[in-house]
């Protein structure tokens, strides 16, 4: 109650209309005189506050992996970086990779704008590329990646 008004500015009353309730409700929720809601402020509750904490959380989660944290990014594909015969010869891979603060945030940066899965997919293959195949790199800077045929992504912070 007290986070959902402090995203009001502090009405009360305007609390009360979004929650459905009076605004002497409201007050006595926040003044402690009552502290268990029924079941309906209880879903009230529950949804306006997820409806204004998640986004920041999300905001700040990306803030953070864009600057400093990165992203793990796990998947099921094909990736191809050597002749065929070789050790390095394409086939299906399961992976999880740490990524640079820089990959993660040219990732977040192409979601954000609406980047189409092809687009993400090139901004995850050559963060793959980098993190795991490249190795920074470490006497294979110029080594060509193929990744296709992806089964499964999962992007995390």
């Amino acid at each position: 109650m007290k986070f959902l008004r402090k995203r009001e500015k502090g009405f009360t009353k305007s609390l009360a209309e979004r929650l459905g309730v009076s605004r002497k409700t409201v007050q006595r929720y926040l003044s402690g005189a009552s502290s268990r809601p029924n079941e309906r402020l209880q879903e009230a509750l529950v949804q306006e506050t997820e409806s204004e904490w998640q986004p920041q959380v999300r905001a700040q989660a990306r803030q953070r992996a864009a600057s400093s944290g990165g992203l793990v990014i796990s998947c099921r594909a094909y990736f191809g970086l050597g002749p065929e015969g070789t050790s390095d010869a394409g086939r299906v891979r399961d992976l999880t990779v740490a990524v640079t603060p820089s990959h993660a945030a040219a990732i977040i940066a192409a979601q954000e704008e609406g980047a189409t899965e092809g687009d993400l997919h090139d901004a995850v293959a050559e963060a793959i590329a980098d993190a795991y195949f490249r190795q920074g790199g470490g006497g294979r800077a110029g080594l060509e990646v193929k990744f296709a045929d992806v089964e499964w992504l999962n992007i995390r912070f």
